[in-house]
């Protein structure tokens, strides 16, 4: 699943690519004869890569031994809103030696933006050509010089940038190539750079019958390489006609590939599955938005009665089962930035609860209230839930036990020998399989039901309103129960259960699950949904191998419901005085763990010695680092000074995955310091979470140096100067979207309005159109009634449906913010865009 969302910064005009579903990611291939394989043994270990514009941005996990993979990974990829494509390389990962590419699938822009309801489909992987595999651009001047004596074309060709690397180095060494007709002149060869800075003239002559030609200005970078043919790095084609209307021609220019058509091997690489949606939003300055709000927001401060309808009411019959969960999570953003998040859920649940007769149905459904509860859980408690679960699962992870229950699946070869009088049984392996998953699930429970006090305070104040919800919806004592599961079936079977099932979702894990491990976990996340239960469906379902461990479900109860008991015990103002969204609490850690630091400034060291080991934190506030996660002097650098967070290329310290920090002092100095991260989705979850912190930051760099200076000049474009301009662009708008992103409401407001305007004919339908002739006589004595007052004085007075003030407010609100977008010159909001990948 691809999907687009773009922050945008207040008082700009912007667009938002989303691209969301819920597909996934999946490789099938081709009959085995036609497949093109590296390793011998006849399968792959492949993982994907999603790349835009030529720059990785994700990277799947690697399925091993597998021709059919699955990742069923997600991610939410927040872009420059300028991108041009993405592209999709399955690669076979190799232990020794560079990994091969088995082929990818590239989508433009335009492709994905064409279709209305997105692309859902199989695709085939094409080859990948390298002179196809070209990024980066141009700067050019060209122009037609007025002289007498002779005519003329002058192309100066002035420098390039991010430019593809084409030798072992990482490097290239580029020169340019300017055509026009039979005419062409080179420039000189820079050795070793991405980044060439050429300042050079070129002239061509021309004929005067040339000046009418209809033809383009050609302008080819290549890469010279002194054994064999040069590479192509890419190319512009300018029509000539463009200089007769504009005497001087000058700026940067996008580098193209040669235009050869991919390939299409017709299945025999094999082909990925892809669901993805754009939609490009124009996001408005706040004062517009602001009447929806008061809206949304009067919902939940005043509400006359929970069974009238409301804003919220109407968002909800507007809503698609599709929709239902992003709408959920928006909303959730938007009542969390405006304080109410709990009056926001306690009106949704206490409208469910009330609606609920049967109490073995309540919150089955997904509702809006039941999704609201799930992503505001997933907002607020991701780091709760990392503390509690994360060592765990881990060590699950580490020990690999081979775990089954089932009769039809226990398979004896993949367990080893219990003892020396012969080969294990297949009570054997029950019997060490029920041991050690009551070893997992106690630690399990233990952690949970000890870890209050851990639990972040808003959620505590949310469940304690849910619980007084449902004990005064059922009060009945045959129903003493139904408080407690209500809590639970949200704090277990839809945030603790999920988490243990695919613990690389969220993120505590780097790595899938192997087939082992997978199978572990699905046995633990069933018995912890039974503890969730309160072991009340045991005995009734169809897998009765499970009864082994039905005894340590009965005996977790009693703690279950005194943890949940623990866990409502809490003073309802407490919220007030803590924010509501964790990761701008300054106290709290969003990302931590070791990386390898350099600083820029200093003596130059040999690469390999010069990046030491440190331990990291980044909060809201600073990042800072000491020697070990027990060490008393921490060093910190404030958030606010920071002015650029951005990748090093390889060839820098010859050192991959590195990545730098560039602040700003008091004085105007900028210092840099370089981390070095173990793999690339490491230093994509770095480099995002330095940026969201850092992104209402003023004094942000519009360029950088993705090199280093050492030996006197940048590695980049070996430009002497260590203060010169950087010679590539910043992005501090690509970030990995995740439950830390910062709030932005204005986003979130657009994306409940054009919920509403799809659903705009509903509502009017429902509360403001006149009845049919049929009715009229019937409806008028319940619409208008008459009275006569003291003075003889007649009045009429009109009786609206329920709901049809709110109805009217918002039908306004609609429209007036669809005559803004109509005619208002949005303000550009920032370089941001997002996109959601869900191999």
């Amino acid at each position: 699943m691809l999907a687009a969302k773009m922050p945008v910064c207040k008082g700009a005009c912007s667009s938002s690519i989303w691209s969301q579903g819920g597909a996934l990611f999946q490789r099938r291939d081709a009959p085995e004869d036609r497949m093109t394989i590296h390793l011998r043994s006849g399968t792959s270990d492949p993982y994907c890569i999603v790349k835009v514009d030529n720059e990785v941005v994700a990277r799947t996990a690697t399925v091993w031994k597998n021709l059919n993979p699955f990742w069923g990974e997600e991610y939410t990829l927040h872009l420059p809103m300028g991108f041009h494509s993405l592209s999709f390389h399955v690669m076979d990962e190799d232990t020794i030696g560079h990994d091969d590419v088995i082929g990818k699938i590239t989508l433009s822009k335009e492709a994905i933006g064409s279709q209305a309801k997105g692309l859902d489909s199989w695709l085939n992987l094409t080859r990948v050509n390298p002179d196809e595999e070209v990024q980066g651009e141009i700067h050019l001047s060209l122009e037609l010089p007025k002289d007498a004596e002779k005519i003329s074309l002058r192309c100066q060709v002035i420098e390039a940038r991010d430019l593809a690397p084409r030798d072992i180095s990482g490097t290239s060494d580029p020169f340019a190539r300017v055509i026009f007709n039979n005419h062409s002149a080179e420039t000189s060869i820079i050795k070793k750079t991405r980044f060439p800075h050429w300042g050079e003239s070129l002239e061509l002559e021309l004929d005067p019958e040339e000046l009418s030609d209809e033809g383009s200005v050609i302008v080819e970078v290549w890469d010279w390489d002194m054994v064999g043919k040069n590479d192509f790095l890419g190319k512009v084609e300018i029509p000539f006609a463009c200089l007769h209307k504009t005497p001087l021609l000058e700026g940067w220019f996008r580098l193209l590939p040669l235009g050869n058509s991919e390939v299409d091997a017709g299945g025999k690489l094999g082909a990925l599955r892809l669901k993805v949606r754009l939609v490009e939003d124009r996001i408005l300055p706040s004062v517009y938005y602001q009447p929806l709000i008061d809206l949304l927001v009067e919902s939940v401060i005043s509400p006359t009665e929970v069974e009238d309808s409301s804003a919220l009411t109407m968002m909800e019959e507007v809503t698609t089962v599709e929709s239902r969960q992003d709408v959920a999570m928006t909303l959730v953003k938007i009542y969390l930035g405006q304080g109410l998040v709990v009056p926001f859920l306690d009106y949704l649940n206490t409208r469910e609860v009330n609606h609920t007769t049967d109490p073995n149905t309540l919150f089955r459904s997904n509702s809006l209230a039941s999704k609201a509860m799930e992503q505001f859980m997933k907002a607020v408690g991701m780091l709760y839930l990392h503390d509690v679960l994360k060592p765990i699962i881990n060590r699950i992870f580490d020990e690999k036990k081979y775990i089954e229950l089932d009769p039809c699946k226990i398979e004896l070869n993949r367990t080893r020998r219990i003892s020396f009088k012969g080969a294990v049984s297949e009570s054997d392996v029950r019997d060490s399989s029920v041991e050690m998953l009551q070893s997992y699930l106690t630690s399990i429970t233990e952690s949970i039901v000890g870890s209050v006090d851990q639990c972040p305070p808003v959620m505590r104040v949310a469940f304690k309103q849910l619980h007084k919800r449902v004990e005064e919806q059922f009060a009945e004592p045959e129903n003493e129960d139904v408080k407690y599961l209500a809590i639970s079936g949200f704090f277990f079977l839809r945030f603790f259960a999920p988490a243990i099932l695919t613990p690389k979702l969220f993120q505590l894990r780097d790595q899938h699950a192997d087939t082992r491990t997978s199978r572990t976990l699905l046995l633990l996340a069933k018995a912890l949904q039974s503890v969730g239960n309160l072991g009340l469906q045991l005995g009734h379902g169809k897998e009765q191998w499970m009864a082994p461990l039905h005894p340590i479900i009965l005996r977790s109860v009693a703690s279950v419901k005194d943890f949940l008991d623990k866990l409502i015990d809490i003073d309802h103002d407490i919220v007030s005085e803590v924010p509501q969204r964790a990761v701008f609490m300054p106290s709290v850690t969003v990302k931590e763990g070791y990386l390898h630091k350099h600083k820029a400034e200093g003596p130059q060291l040999l690469s390999r010695f010069a990046f030491k080991k440190r331990y990291f934190w980044l909060t809201s506030e600073t990042l800072s680092y000491a020697k070990t996660p027990d060490w008393q002097v921490r060093s910190s650098i404030p958030i606010q000074c920071v002015c650029a967070v951005e990748r090093v290329d390889e060839n820098a310290f010859q050192q991959q995955n590195v990545m730098q920090v560039i602040t700003q002092a008091n004085d105007g100095q900028l210092h840099t310091m370089y981390l070095q991260c173990k793999n690339v989705n490491e230093l994509n979850q770095w480099l995002s979470a330095v940026r969201k912190v850092s992104i209402y930051n003023e004094h942000m760099l519009p360029s950088f140096h993705p090199g280093a200076h050492r030996s006197g000049k940048w590695t980049c474009c070996l430009q002497a100067d260590r203060p010169v301009t950087g010679c590539s662009r910043t992005h501090s708008a690509v970030t990995l979207g995740d439950w830390s992103d910062p709030l932005d409401p204005d986003s979130e407001t657009q994306t409940i309005y054009k919920q509403l305007l799809q659903g705009r004919d509903k509502l009017r339908k429902k509360y403001l159109e006149m009845p049919d002739a049929n009715q009229t006589s019937s409806n008028k004595e319940s619409k208008i009634s008459s009275d006569i007052h003291p003075d003889g004085a007649e009045c009429n007075v009109q009786l609206l449906k329920p709901g049809q003030s709110v109805a009217a407010r918002m039908l306004a609100v609609i429209e007036d913010l669809e005559q803004a977008h109509a005619t208002f010159q949005c303000r550009e909001k920032g370089d941001a865009t997002s996109v959601i990948l869900n191999p």
